[in-house]
């Protein structure tokens, strides 16, 4: 098991709408996402700057690197692009963050 955290950035006025995408999120892509491995997975929210924190729990035998290659989740970034800062492929931008403390 591991745990991966990351920044990404929303883009002004769109919160409502991302926040109603994630409660609508697909069927297919949260069965992929569960099939790559990730079994926990949140998405935390800086009001103030709009930048969203991510934290995911991926088991060890996970497929999650395939992603970017599936259909489902290009689709998923396509439909998301206009919310978000994203790369030239619409993938979302993302900064890693570096665990300083976990208490178990």
């Amino acid at each position: 098991m591991s745990i991966h955290a990351f920044k990404m950035q929303l883009k002004p006025g769109v919160l409502d709408e991302y926040r109603k995408r994630h409660d609508e999120i697909w069927p297919e892509l949260s069965a992929l996402l569960t099939e790559s491995g990730i079994y926990d997975y949140s998405i935390f929210l800086d009001e103030q700057t709009l930048s969203l924190f991510a934290v995911l729990r991926v088991r060890a035998d996970s497929n999650r690197d395939a992603l970017p290659d599936h259909p489902v989740m290009k689709r998923w970034w396509d439909s998301m692009a206009p919310l978000m800062e994203v790369e030239p492929d619409n993938r979302p931008k993302e900064w890693a963050l570096p665990l300083i403390f976990h208490h178990a």
